[in-house]
Order: C-alpha cells, then sequence, then structure tokens
C-alpha cells in the first residue's frame, strides 16, 4: 500500500480505492495508460472507469488520474482552465494549478493524484503543490503504481519496445499483482512529430 492510496483510507471512512496510472517516454513517443476499476470499500463496482483522457489544444495532452473520481474531474477541469490561460505552456498550466491546489480552501481538500504528459514532458502533479518530472520519464501512480513502474523500468531495457508496448505489459503485471486494478486497460499515446504538427 502507498502513501498516497493510506491517505486516501485514513481520511474516507468509506474507504475509496486507488487505481493504476502508467506514463511512459520512449524515443518520440509517450504512452499512458490507466486501468478501469473503481473500488469502493469491498466492492468493485465499476470495471471501465476511464482514467486516462486527452485534454487541451487538438487534444496533445495526455491526463490520467488516481482517488476520488468527483476529485479528479475538477482538478481536470481546472487544468484545463490552466492551459487555456497558458497555452503551450505545460509546465506553467502545472504549476499554477498545484499552487492553487495547495492554497485554495475548497481544492486542498480534494484527494487525487495527477499525471500529465505533452510530446515533450512528463509531470506528477500533487495536493501537497508538488509538479515533479521524472528522471527516467517514468511516471506511475495509485495503488499499484509501485508494480507498474518497477516493470515499466525493467521493460525499458528491452531493445526495441516501444513506450506502448511497455506500458501495455507493465499494466499487465500491475493488474495481476494489485487487486484494486483490472485488467481493462485504457491507453493513450502521443508522437513528438504528430503533437508538434497539431500545436
Amino acid at each position: 500500500m502507498d502513501s498516497f492510496h493510506s491517505a486516501l483510507s485514513s481520511h474516507d471512512p468509506v474507504g475509496w480505492h486507488g487505481t493504476t496510472i502508467l506514463c511512459v517516454r520512449r524515443g518520440a513517443q509517450v504512452a499512458m495508460a490507466g486501468d478501469g476499476q473503481v473500488t469502493l470499500g469491498s466492492t468493485v463496482i465499476k470495471g471501465n472507469a476511464r482514467k486516462v483522457r486527452r485534454i487541451g489544444p487538438s487534444g496533445t495532452i495526455l491526463a490520467g488520474f488516481a482517488g476520488a473520481t468527483a476529485d479528479a474531474f475538477t482538478l481536470l477541469e481546472r487544468l484545463e482552465a490552466k492551459l487555456e490561460r497558458y497555452p503551450n505552456q505545460l509546465e506553467r498550466a502545472c504549476v499554477e494549478l498545484a499552487k492553487d491546489w495547495r492554497t485554495d480552501r475548497y481544492l486542498r481538500r480534494l484527494e487525487a493524484m495527477m499525471a500529465v504528459a505533452d510530446a515533450e514532458h512528463s509531470y506528477t502533479l500533487t495536493g501537497n503543490g508538488d509538479v515533479l518530472e521524472p528522471e527516467d520519464g517514468i511516471i506511475a501512480i495509485g495503488s499499484g503504481g509501485n508494480y507498474a513502474l518497477s516493470a515499466a523500468r525493467a521493460l525499458l531495457t528491452v531493445d526495441g519496445l516501444g513506450a506502448e508496448e511497455i506500458v501495455t505489459r507493465a499494466m499487465k503485471i500491475a493488474g495481476d499483482i494489485c487487486v484494486y486494478t483490472n485488467h481493462s486497460v485504457r491507453i493513450e499515446t502521443l508522437d513528438a512529430k504528430t503533437a508538434g504538427d497539431q500545436a
């Protein structure tokens, strides 16, 4: 159980459990995947939830969330508003959202965690005001995040595997291990050249 999952459980007596979101960057491609399971207490209430989405102009930004669904949608809406204010400046938009998330009395009670990526950069956003860019191009959040992260790092050592294939295999491993993660996986990809043409 990771620290984020523990924090959710300690604040929510109903017991929302996390998910698994994985983002991998390799070469000119970035891929983000999320499983579809939503768990309330000891019950699986949905198996095909969509936790990875395209946002921003022309859908050139990938966003995934772990945590309470309503909270995550609120944060996604705020991020899209920041992107409208700061077009083509993902880092600036993320920093501004993180500031609001940490200081706003309403937002700081939201229990979610986000992974966002464009063709060039990937970031993890937390309610503590963190905007973190991974040094190895991998982001993994949620209850199965550690399993997905370990698998993705191992798969990065295999020649010939693209980002999409890595997230596909790593998410299967995470789903095999984590009881709060299933195999109904949605994957979105971005190619650096294609995204650049659309921007």
